[in-house]
C-alpha cells in the first residue's frame, strides 16, 4: 500500500444550526452522532479540552458508531495551559484516567493545543514531550502539537516534535502562524477559515487543492505551498494517515465541507 488512509471531519456533533441544515427536520438529538458519523469518518472531540467524561460516555461514543470511524480527542486545558509545561504530569495523568481506553481502536490523534501566549522554550517543552505516553491501556497513542506562537518556527520545535513521534498539527487560520512540517506516521490539519454562506465552508477550488494537499500527506510527501518551521528539512516518503478537520469560522458548513472534500479524495 503506497498511500495512508485520508479521513476529513468535523469538531463534534451538537451544533444547533446544523439542525435542518446538516441533520434531518426532527432527527432526535440523541441520535446525532449515529447520524454525523455515517456521514464522516472522523470528527474532532472539542469538548474534552473543557471538561473531562466518564468512561459509560466514551462507550456510548464507541456504540453509537461504525467499526471505522475514528474520534479525535482534544487534550484538557489543564494540561496545556500552563507556565511550567514539565509540570503537567499530574493532569495528563487525570485526562488518561477518564476513560478514553473504551473507545478501542476508535481512539484516534489526541491534539494537544497551547495558548497563543506560550513561547517555545526547548527544554520546558521537552519536558511536556517526555511526559506524553506512547500508549494507554494497550492502545498505541498519537499526539499532535497545535502551538499559536511565532516563536515555534524554529527548526528545533521540528527536530523535537520528529524525536518525539509527534505530529505538527497544520492549522490554516487568520490570526495564528501556520507550521506544516511533517514530524510523525500522520498528519494532523485544522482548516479554520472557512464561511458560513460558503455551501462547503470552503469554495470548491480550495476544496480541490486541500484535496490534493491531503493526497500528498498521505503518500508520504509535503506541500511545497504551505508555511515550514524548519524549509531545509528533507522529509521521509513513507505511507501517512491524514486526518483533516473543517472547524472553527464556517463551521455551520463545516460537515459539508468535510462530505466534499471526502468526495475529493
Amino acid at each position: 500500500m503506497n498511500s495512508g488512509t485520508i479521513r476529513a471531519g468535523m469538531g463534534g456533533w451538537t451544533f444547533e444550526p446544523w439542525e435542518g441544515t446538516f441533520y434531518p427536520d426532527r432527527l432526535p438529538k440523541k441520535k446525532q452522532l449515529e447520524f454525523a458519523s455515517r456521514a464522516v469518518p472522523t470528527i474532532e472531540v472539542n469538548g474534552t479540552y473543557y471538561s473531562g467524561f466518564t468512561p459509560a460516555t466514551y462507550a456510548k461514543w464507541a456504540a453509537e458508531t461504525p467499526d471505522d470511524f475514528v474520534f479525535s480527542i482534544k487534550g484538557n486545558r489543564f494540561v496545556t495551559n500552563r507556565k511550567v509545561l514539565a509540570e503537567a504530569g499530574e493532569s495528563m495523568k487525570k485526562f488518561f484516567a477518564q476513560g478514553l481506553e473504551e473507545l478501542g481502536p476508535k481512539l484516534g490523534p489526541i491534539c494537544w493545543q497551547f495558548a497563543n501566549t506560550k513561547k517555545f522554550e526547548p527544554d520546558d517543552f521537552e519536558g511536556f514531550l517526555k511526559l506524553l505516553p506512547a500508549e494507554h491501556a494497550g492502545l498505541k497513542l498519537r499526539h499532535a502539537l497545535e502551538v499559536r506562537h511565532g516563536s515555534f518556527a524554529v527548526p528545533d520545535f521540528v527536530a523535537l516534535a520528529e524525536q518525539y513521534g509527534c505530529a505538527i498539527c497544520y492549522a490554516h487560520h487568520h490570526d495564528y502562524p501556520e507550521f506544516a512540517d511533517v514530524t510523525a506516521d500522520f498528519v494532523y490539519a485544522r482548516l479554520q477559515k472557512g464561511e458560513d454562506d460558503v455551501a462547503t465552508a470552503y469554495p470548491p477550488e480550495d476544496l480541490d487543492g486541500w484535496a490534493e494537499r491531503a493526497k500528498l500527506w498521505a503518500s508520504g510527501g509535503q506541500p511545497d505551498d504551505l508555511p515550514l518551521a524548519d524549509p531545509s528539512r528533507k522529509v521521509e516518503k513513507r505511507p501517512r494517515d491524514v486526518f483533516v478537520y473543517i472547524i472553527h469560522e464556517g463551521k455551520v458548513r463545516a460537515p459539508q465541507g468535510a462530505m466534499a472534500l471526502m468526495e475529493r479524495v
